[in-house]
């Protein structure tokens, strides 16, 4: 219980500094030897109110693009529901390996500098069927993956539609808050959800995101973005050394 609770704090803190908490949170359980898809869905029940506390904190100093968030809502539900359907036709241990590898493709290409001017990147925020079809793409992979998307959410606002990292982030987590509704639907009514362990370790997430969204706001932002795409790679590496240790 200690180390769920420590474990879920920490995730949290990564969630309110960068927008992204469950993308952690799946590999970091799974290294803690929590099995397959309990692995997978235990952060879906914190990640609601976790990505609720961490979008309050940046909403209160207008770190949220609204209407991006809007856009990518209205795309991304619906794609979460799509993937939260996939997940057992995929399999929990291919699932787990396709979290770290994208972890470690996002934080590559989040530490990759440019991404094009920002008077095109406006233009294509003020798409809104482009907004909502990316952000339906992301809805997939996080219904999926049983996550609020934020790991993905993050690098498109801050790459594709140059919101700068605390924007990013801050939308990220209001979007994040609609996308993990139908998830966590989905995945419990398919008895999917570990509770005792989903709830723990929720106990340790929220508070941990509403901290790591105030402390995000006082951060220079070009070095939260590098840190933000270090701590992907990070995590990635760690957790694919541990599965490859773990086969031999």
């Amino acid at each position: 219980m200690p180390i769920l609770l420590l474990g879920g704090a920490v995730v949290g803190l990564l969630y309110g500094l960068f927008g992204v908490g469950s993308a952690f949170a799946t590999p970091l359980l799974a290294l803690m030897g929590v099995p397959g898809v309990v692995a997978i869905t235990a952060p879906l029940p914190g990640i609601m109110p976790g990505s609720f506390a961490g979008a309050w904190g940046y909403a209160r100093r207008e770190r949220v693009d609204w209407a991006t968030a809007r856009r990518a809502a209205l795309g991304g539900v619906p794609g979460t529901m799509i993937g939260a359907e996939l997940t057992h036709f995929v399999g929990g241990p291919l699932v787990l390996l396709l979290s770290g590898a994208t972890l470690l493709a996002v934080g590559l290409r989040v530490l990759i500098p440019g991404g094009g001017s920002q008077e095109r990147a406006a233009a294509r925020r003020e798409r809104p069927v482009l907004v909502a079809g990316a952000a339906f793409a992301v809805g997939v992979f996080a219904g999926l993956l049983a996550n609020g998307g934020g790991f993905l959410l993050v690098p498109l606002f801050l790459v594709w539609f140059g919101l700068d990292m605390n924007r990013a982030a801050g939308t990220s987590l209001v979007v994040a808050t609609a996308l993990s509704v139908p998830a966590l639907l989905v995945h419990s009514l398919a008895g999917d959800v570990n509770w005792p362990v989903a709830l723990i370790f929720g106990l340790g997430l929220v508070p941990g995101a509403f901290i790591g969204s105030r402390v995000a706001t006082h951060l220079p932002i070009a070095r939260l973005r590098s840190a933000f795409g270090v701590s992907l790679v990070l995590v990635a590496v760690w957790f694919f050394v541990h599965q490859l240790l773990h086969l031999v």
